[in-house]
């Protein structure tokens, strides 16, 4: 495998990182490096890496894992060609929205912040799987910063699921490859 995009996404607990895992363990069955964005601010969180990395490390696989919690353009251009496995791309973006939600350009550096990641990511020479919740099905949030984040997510999921070779969508643990059967208009 290389030069590729693969995207993942779904719902919360849709089963996308299991999905994600279990491609990248097939496709790359040498190892990989997972790129973890999520920071642990809270017990919860807490818990939750931890049950995510048990999980890894069940699998037997050969992963390397990294902490991305911001800057995820510049590290991707430190990964030299490898498989990587990116969960997930929207606690990346909450990351950078919520170190910029006090500036006054915050639109503008979070869509640089994005762009820069399409980029990166469309140069990369070798696989990039990333996992990202679908954030287009529920309601709309209340409050600004809420409709701020669910705006961007969905901009960044289209940019990078329309550079993907494979995009599939989770659902209750059920993967579904989506671009095989785009309808072009």
């Amino acid at each position: 495998m290389s030069g590729r995009i693969i995207f993942v996404t779904g719902g919360a607990r849709s089963g996308k990182s299991t999905f994600a895992e279990a491609y990248v363990r097939k496709h790359a069955p040498g190892g990989a490096l997972y790129v973890a964005t999520a920071e642990a601010h809270d017990e919860e969180m807490q818990e939750r890496i931890r049950l995510h990395q048990e999980d890894r490390e069940k699998a037997h696989y050969a992963w390397d894992t990294a902490e991305c919690p911001r800057q995820l353009p510049a590290f991707l251009s430190s990964c030299e060609g490898k498989t990587v496995l990116v969960d997930c791309l929207t606690i990346w973006l909450s990351n950078e929205l919520l170190a910029l939600e006090q500036e006054a350009d915050c639109d503008e550096r979070l869509n640089q912040a994005m762009q820069e990641l399409v980029d990166a990511a469309s140069e990369y020479p070798g696989t990039l799987v990333f996992v990202s919740n679908e954030v287009g099905s529920g309601v709309v949030p209340a409050y600004k910063l809420g409709r701020v984040f669910r705006d961007a997510a969905g901009r960044l999921n289209q940019q990078i699921a329309k550079r993907a070779e494979e995009v599939y969508l989770v659902t209750a643990g059920i993967p579904i490859e989506l671009k095989k059967r785009m309808v072009e208009l």
